[in-house]
């Protein structure tokens, strides 16, 4: 599963990689802050397609089906399986209408040791920023106010994650974004093709410090090399 992970790009490095990656050529966000650990219920960076173009927002992290009564700040389904993805009616309407991607710099799993288990660091050979597919819905509480969220989309590891998790998020390529997000594909034997583990050779992880465990934790101490 994903369960943590990170954004810590400055404000004017999201904006350009908004404008190069999506075409975006407007976001403002006043209290953007760089994110070094990511957690369940709180708001994550995701682009979707409304149809004529890219857009950009701040949703919760834990996909809240159409279904629920009411959403709390951290109910929702934070990880949905590509293996099983088109087999679940509760994600069939989002895989085919909602997708998005959510925008990361690294993730974190935390592998299995003689002493405990060790949060590890993973991301890009070049630390760039990356999109993982996902899917995102719109739940209209009894109030009348909207709670939009997301789930990522995980596959199994590549040959590098593999000694420490048995899976991963979907990450896209350059490609492949474009597909995921142009709302006129919807089926599953064209999108599932794209949801793969990644180039192990464009990928590297680094362990670091169990401080990252504490989802309170949100400061460089997360991503340092141990």
């Amino acid at each position: 599963m994903c369960g943590r992970f990170s954004l810590r790009a400055l404000l004017d490095d999201v904006r350009r990689h908004l404008q190069q990656q999506y075409q975006i050529d407007h976001f403002a966000d006043p209290v953007w802050t760089p994110r070094y650990n990511v957690a369940p219920g709180q708001k994550v960076l995701a682009v979707l397609n409304d149809g004529q173009k890219n857009r950009v927002g701040s949703i919760q992290w834990g996909y809240v089906p159409s279904y629920a009564k009411e959403a709390g700040a951290t109910t929702g389904i934070i990880n949905a399986k590509a293996e099983t993805l088109a087999e679940k009616p509760l994600f069939q309407t989002a895989l085919a209408h909602q997708r998005c991607v959510i925008l990361a710099d690294g993730f974190y799993e935390w592998k299995k040791t003689d002493s405990g288990k060790a949060p590890m660091r993973i991301l890009m050979e070049d630390e760039s920023i990356f999109p993982m597919a996902g899917i995102w819905n719109v739940l209209t509480r009894s109030d009348g106010t909207k709670v939009s969220s997301c789930a990522i989309i995980t596959t199994s590891a590549n040959v590098a994650l593999a000694p420490i998790h048995d899976r991963m998020p979907a990450i896209l390529t350059p490609e492949n974004e474009k597909i995921w997000l142009n709302p006129l594909v919807t089926d599953w034997e064209t999108l599932g093709a794209l949801l793969r583990p990644y180039d192990p050779d464009k990928m590297q992880t680094y362990p670091v410090s169990p401080f990252v465990n504490n989802a309170k934790n949100d400061s460089m101490e997360c991503i340092r090399r141990i």
